[in-house]
């Protein structure tokens, strides 16, 4: 076993001053992990000069090349030195380090890079002549006169050369540069105002590869408008604005809906105050608003911005500025949830345009050579109705409209196909009848024995609604309904379970969930730290039927659990909830598991697949899932529908 003073002398150690040099590659270190990192850095800086344009170009990932070049305020002549000496900036003056509001402040990065890297700054500022300084592997040169518009020119070559070691630890060039490009897309975001441009070098040329030219108009408008080229049209298609304020504390933003998931958390943008974060209870509170909303291996997509008072967040907890830690780290996780969730239940049915897409794309067969034109554009409906009766045989009169007679009811017939009938039979006749219950959940059950008609709407019409009139119900699963603008088709089982299950969460919030005593209280050993965290969250626990005490020493005393849990584990839920507790800051994990049986209850209470329904009924469950919140997907992530334009139903038989 190698002895752990191997490296000292074997006299007494002495302490030393390490040289600058040596200083500034332990600070590169941490501050400049990889290309990416020195990017950040450099990029951060241009925004905070004031710069409008900001232009990156790489060069083998990163790896040979970094320049970076900006129209912000530039750097004096005399001031070049000092912006390459550790701890010099213009952004602090070190009396108040929480009263931050600029993305640098420690003054690290363009000593850490000469360090490590052959650098050069080029800069001007208003009404004096461009000036320029190198720096390579901590050797810095004279100030000499150099050409340039206003603003910084900041070139980075050769990075790590004076630390091979750390070249065998970055990755392909190809992994490298997609890092750059998710650091300054991230960067974009937060300020849409900038224009942004990447640019590839290979081999003397330099190829485009990223541009999100400046927006105009008010904020929020920006920000979609930015979100729309960094993120893709159909992000903000598919997304929600989200605005709320709590405790000093304002969060904006766009939100995925549910049916619009990843299966990896690689859609997920968070900001404070306008600085990319990847912070742990940020994230863990993304997911806590979308718990029944989506399947465990999905996770939200969105960019939310979080914005306070510089004070109540602390952003010099990581030598990368990547994590944050608030002061009141629950009144932030409590904005993210509550304010999602409350925008989430606002678009009541919404369910994203990408189920549609999907759906379309089963649909369309496989492409072979140019388009078929089969006809012209659709006909007026008059001409319809003269090419109709000059079709029909003598003596008969045209009916004015599909589905409906001249008395303004359906022929005999008319429902015969809505649940597989010939025309003529009965329910009870077709062999696939199953007797339907007489009453279930609010919607009368159709009486077997005779075809049910659908009813004429004398009023507004039907298709005039969100989801549209029902009509027809195909494999006694699906309900066919139409719109305005084309047609919708509805899973009647998962739709309903949807339904009854928001049902009973708002029953369970009305009446609060149902405890049971325990006979003999159990008794749960734990930590000092571990008990005082259980019993400051004992009261939102008991909310949800667990009742806990403290019980001497070190133990809590669980005297009552959830009834609809039935037999419990305490002591695992507890070290689960501390677990939780731990990881998040906040614990829903009763909360949790008593909605997990109430969506079990939801999905054997619902519309069983098979199920006929009148089409009164379909209409009855059409209208409910307009007014129920999250109704646009299961209890499981999946869609409760697929809405189809007319216009692409029309491209699927070549009528453009």
């Amino acid at each position: 076993m190698n002895s752990p003073t191997r490296n000292m002398s074997p006299d007494r150690p002495q302490i030393r001053q390490l040289d600058e040099a040596a200083i500034n590659r332990i600070a590169a270190g941490e501050v400049v992990e990889r290309p990416a990192s020195a990017v950040k850095e450099l990029v951060e800086n241009a925004i905070d000069a004031g710069a409008r344009r900001i232009t990156v170009t790489i060069a083998d990932g990163g790896k040979t090349l970094i320049r970076v070049a900006d129209d912000g305020c530039g750097i004096a002549a005399r001031d070049l030195p000092l912006a390459l000496a550790r701890h010099a900036t213009s952004k602090i003056d070190g009396s108040d380090l929480l009263d931050i509001h600029t993305f640098g402040f420690r003054g690290e990065a363009l000593p850490s890079l000469g360090a490590v890297g052959r650098l050069k700054i080029t800069s001007r500022v208003a009404g004096a002549e461009a000036a320029e300084i190198t720096v390579t592997g901590g050797r810095m040169s004279e100030v000499r006169p150099a050409a340039l518009g206003p603003g910084t020119t900041v070139e980075l070559r050769d990075l790590f050369f004076a630390t091979p070691a750390r070249l065998k630890f970055l990755r392909t060039d190809r992994a490298e540069t997609q890092a750059v490009t998710d650091t300054i897309r991230r960067l974009a975001m937060t300020e849409p105002f900038i224009t942004f441009v990447l640019k590839i070098q290979r081999d003397g040329d330099e190829r485009e590869t990223f541009r999100a030219d400046a927006e105009q108009g008010e904020l929020f408008e920006a920000l979609s408008a930015r979100l729309a080229s960094v993120l893709g049209r159909e992000f903000i298609q598919n997304a929600i604005p989200v605005e709320a304020e709590r405790e000093n504390l304002h969060m904006t933003g766009f939100a995925g809906l549910p049916t619009y998931s990843r299966g990896a958390a690689v859609a997920q943008h968070l900001f404070v105050n306008g600085r990319p974060v990847n912070d742990r209870m940020l994230t863990g509170a993304l997911r806590a608003a979308y718990t029944d909303l989506l399947s465990r291996s999905r996770y939200p997509a969105a960019a939310l911005f979080l914005n306070c008072d510089p004070h109540l967040v602390d952003v010099n907890v990581h030598p990368a500025k990547s994590e944050v830690r608030f002061r009141d780290p629950g009144a932030a996780r409590g904005l993210i949830v509550s304010g999602l969730r409350h925008a989430l239940a606002e678009n009541g049915h919404r369910a994203s345009t990408t189920v549609a897409g999907a759906t379309l794309g089963a649909f369309r067969p496989e492409p072979a050579g140019q388009p078929r034109i089969y006809q012209m554009d659709r006909p007026s409906r008059g001409a319809i109705h003269s090419s109709y009766a000059a079709q029909a045989p003598g003596g008969v009169t045209p009916a004015p409209a599909y589905g409906q007679t001249a008395f303004g009811q359906a022929p005999a017939h008319a429902d015969a196909t809505l649940h597989g009938t010939e025309p003529g039979s009965t329910h009870a006749e077709a062999p696939a009848f199953r007797e339907a219950p007489a009453h279930f959940d609010g919607f009368d059950a159709a009486p077997s024995g005779r075809v049910e008609h659908l009813p004429q709407d004398t009023g507004p019409k039907p298709e005039s609604h969100p989801l549209g009139a029902a009509r027809a119900q195909v494999h006694e699963n699906y309900i066919i309904a139409q719109t305005e603008r084309g047609m919708v088709i509805v899973d009647q089982h998962a739709a309903h379970e949807r339904l009854v299950y928001e049902k009973l969460k708002r029953q369970a919030e009305a009446t609060g969930v149902a405890a049971q005593a325990l006979l003999i209280p159990e008794i749960v050993e734990l930590s000092s730290t571990d008990r005082g965290l259980l019993l400051e969250h004992a009261e939102d626990l008991a909310r949800f039927g667990l009742t806990l005490e403290p019980f001497g020493g070190n133990a809590v005393a669980v005297r009552e659990t959830p009834a609809i849990l039935g037999e419990v584990n305490a002591e695992a839920m507890l070290r689960d909830i501390l677990d939780e507790l731990d990881d998040a800051g906040d614990s829903d994990l009763v909360k949790a598991q008593v909605d997990a049986i109430l969506s079990r209850m939801a999905c054997h209470g619902s519309i069983r697949s098979g199920r006929r329904m009148r089409a009164e009924e379909m209409n009855a469950l059409l209208r409910e899932m307009e007014a129920t919140p999250h109704s646009g997907q299961c209890n499981h992530g999946r869609p409760t529908y697929v809405e189809l334009h007319l216009k692409d139903i029309e491209r699927l038989f070549g009528r453009t």
